[in-house]
């Protein structure tokens, strides 16, 4: 504590200032005061938190914004600075180098201080930060990235070239790095440009007078004045000979200035940059970069000339890489004739190379291809654009050879069926105008691609849009027998999703017999794909979509049980309206009750998840859905948790049941937790003990963490109890992270705001 008191003494001459010019009260200040005190209290802890110094930090920018508001309303006059002028930016930087101190691997904390920093206009503070934060880090680009931009910002092209310079020796496979260089160099070509144009230089030489010419005007004058003027034929050899080597050195000097206004620093930089990342990725970002930035468009063409040809040199058969070659004059502020020029020029080139392909064409070329007619015709061009890219790539289909790529096939019925409506027959190819010679398309297509998933899922967005519900019924049934590689689990649950059902011919509010009927059909639907799912042969393709079946089941079970024991939202909300139907207060659990006959819910409940593990192969992620299920938390759990993070936060309330019986949710949730635990020991017990521990019962939570040792061996019985005490302290609060990060001291606060500020 007594550097707390230490910290309590630093402070008592900028509050006093500030009480002194009016802009606080003692009140204000007393809180002030209080709320540092628990913050420098939370610092000192054995182990502090990054939290801990992001909330302090957010605390003194909201304390100094509302500091300048007040004072700038006050009108205070003008004088030299006092303390309280500069103590409170003082603090927040001192906060943050106490947090460096303690986490000096943390590149986040690093970026915010740097941040916070440049806001402040503390340029040599910036530049600090910068070398200190390299030499700890320096495979981490955006520190140098961030540094050339404060160069740049105080006009030092020169320092910002070194540091770029110096990363990319060390960071030679970043394309940020790269682009940031090329994007600094067309920055510095393009200010001397302006700089020279303000100075009325022009580089070509129209408009200057050269040596040469100046020297003859004034041999011109003395032939007309001076009659000794010949006189002046006596120079010697070696002054004329050093005369014409100055006028070499001018003429070299202007062809330099020359190179570079025409981009010779930017094109070797492109160059180096090509041969050290030869990827597609590298070429689309120095692109984009390129074609975006202010330069003259000559500049701009002879760069992307350049660029270019490094291209078809470096990656002359790579798809992405012939598609961004053809479309590399489509910009997206291109609009009529030129457009229209634009679009056929790049659909015809694209065209050109698959055509001129040998033997067969690659997948990769046609799929690029297939992407540029559907990305330009979800665009909001002419309609007669549209049809003139959908009539191309119908002929390409059918002038190609056998096998025509799937991505053409698929991305054609797609396109038929998307735009029908608005192109109609007299736009669209005469083979394809109306919804019967369409669906004939895309069955064709299915048998010239039988197992692609892809071209599959086309046809049954035609069969949905166009045939009965017989025909979809149908083509899912055959799409599920005979799709197979990738996608294929999109296919099995292309008839799950609500967009792609017929409207139910049932009719009622949601909880009546209606709805209840829809859901009996739903799980009846995936007991019939879950068995159909085990006769697929590839074992990792069929281990993975029945997980997802059986996670789909369990989720549509649950609902049904909800629905047969007539359990709605606004029940669940209630309290029970029994003592007997309320969960038992620990101390006050009836064991013989417990081992006596269940409840009909608990029997049914109980008869599903055994239905579960003995009917079926459920995997751990499929048990911690059904804990969390049962635990009575029905809320859909963020996809980046794992297994026991979600079930964890399925016992966030576990003394709720929504089938008001605590003694059926023990015997259920045991039930689960014995399967669980055969496939994942660490997740399930984490998750048991914690819905024991929620339920009030923490000595049974403790004595199954203490058993884990001997149950699961020493290594996971370790993994449980660190993870057991993370529960017991509570997870780290990550709303002053999110706070930070959003850079809190860029919000000004209001007149009436100090209540706030205080109550942070």
């Amino acid at each position: 504590m007594e550097r707390v008191q230490f910290q309590q003494e630093q402070m008592l001459a900028e509050l006093k200032d500030l009480v002194e010019k009016g802009l606080f009260t003692q009140k204000e200040v007393k809180q002030i005061m209080q709320k540092r005190t628990a913050f420098e209290t939370a610092l000192v802890r054995r182990i502090p938190k990054k939290s801990d110094f992001l909330r302090y930090a957010a605390y003194e920018m909201g304390l100094e914004a509302l500091r300048r508001k007040r004072a700038e309303r006050m009108e205070l006059a003008k004088g030299p600075p006092s303390i309280s002028d500069y103590a409170l930016v003082r603090r927040q930087f001192q906060i943050f180098e106490r947090a460096l101190r303690k986490f000096k691997g943390d590149v986040g904390l690093w970026l915010q201080y740097i941040q916070v920093a440049k806001k402040e206009r503390a340029r040599a503070l910036v530049g600090r930060i910068t070398a200190r934060a390299l030499q700890l880090h320096p495979n981490v680009p955006a520190l140098y990235v961030l540094a050339a931009s404060h160069e740049l910002e105080h006009l030092s092209p020169t320092a910002a070239r070194t540091l770029l310079q110096r990363g990319l020796r060390l960071n030679a496979d970043s394309v940020e790095m790269w682009r940031e260089y090329v994007r600094m160099e067309l920055g510095f070509v393009e200010s001397l440009r302006r700089r020279w144009t303000v100075l009325g230089i022009d580089v070509k030489g129209k408009g200057r007078e050269t040596g040469a010419s100046k020297g003859k005007g004034k041999e011109q004058a003395g032939d007309a004045e001076d009659p000794y003027s010949g006189l002046g034929e006596a120079v010697g050899d070696e002054e004329a000979d050093r005369m014409v080597v100055d006028g070499e050195d001018v003429d070299e000097d202007e062809a330099a200035q020359k190179e570079v206004m025409a981009g010779a620093i930017v094109k070797s930089v492109i160059s180096s940059a090509a041969k050290a990342i030869p990827k597609i990725e590298l070429f689309s970002s120095l692109h984009e970069l390129i074609s975006a930035y202010p330069s003259p468009p000559s500049l701009r063409e002879s760069l992307l000339d350049h660029l270019h040809a490094l291209l078809h040199k470096t990656l002359p058969s790579h798809p992405a890489a012939i598609k961004l070659s053809a479309t590399r004059h489509l910009n997206a502020g291109l609009v009529g004739e030129p457009l229209v020029d634009a679009l056929k020029d790049a659909n015809e080139r694209l065209l050109a190379y698959i055509r001129s392909t040998e033997g067969e064409v690659k997948p990769g070329v046609a799929d690029v291809y297939a992407e540029f007619v559907e990305e330009w015709c979800g665009k909001g061009v002419d309609d007669t654009l549209k049809a003139y890219l959908i009539t191309s790539l119908h002929i390409l289909i059918r002038q190609l050879p056998a096998p025509v790529p799937p991505g053409l096939l698929a991305a054609h019925i797609r396109l038929l069926a998307s735009h029908h409506a608005s192109l109609g027959s007299g736009l669209l190819p005469a083979k394809a105008g109306t919804p019967e010679k369409i669906l004939r398309i895309a069955r064709k297509h299915t048998t010239k691609a039988p197992t692609n998933a892809a071209v599959w899922l086309a046809r049954l967005g035609a069969e949905r849009q166009f045939a009965t519900e017989e025909g979809i019924n149908t083509a899912w049934e055959e799409a599920r027998k005979h799709a197979a590689g990738d996608r294929v689990q999109d296919v099995w649950l292309w008839g799950l999703e609500t967009a792609n059902r017929r409207p139910s011919n049932l009719n009622g509010a949601p909880g009546t017999e209606a709805e209840a009927a829809e859901v009996e059909s739903d799980v009846q639907l995936l007991e019939q794909l879950l068995h159909e799912s085990s006769l697929i042969r590839e074992p990792a393709a069929a281990g993975t979509l029945h997980e997802v079946l059986l996670i789909r089941y369990a989720a549509a079970s649950h609902r049904a049980l909800l629905h047969r024991f007539q359990i709605t939202p606004a029940t669940i909300a209630q309290p029970p309206r029994s003592s007997e139907s309320a969960p038992r207060r620990a101390g006050q659990r009836d064991v013989a009750n417990v081992r006596g006959n269940p409840s009909p819910s608990a029997e049914a409940r109980l008869a599903r998840v055994r239905k579960i593990g003995s009917a079926y192969t459920p995997s751990a992620r499929v048990w911690a859905e059904v804990f969390r299920q049962e635990a009575g938390d029905v809320a859909s759990t963020p996809a980046s948790a794992s297994a026991g993070a979600a079930a964890v936060a399925g016992g966030a309330d576990a003394a709720k049941s929504y089938f008001g019986d605590a003694d059926g949710d023990e015997r259920v949730l045991r039930a689960v937790y014995e399967f669980w635990r055969q496939s994942d020991g660490v997740e399930s017990t984490v998750a048991w003990a914690t819905w024991l521990l929620r339920s009030g019962r923490s000595k049974d939570a403790v004595a199954v963490v203490a058993r884990a040792r001997s149950v699961l061996g020493e290594a996971a019985g370790e993994v449980v109890e660190r993870r057991w005490k993370t529960v017991l302290d509570g997870p780290e609060d990550a709303g002053a992270n999110a706070v930070a990060e959003e850079t809190p001291s860029a919000v000004w606060f209001a007149d009436g705001a100090a209540e706030e500020v205080f109550a942070l």
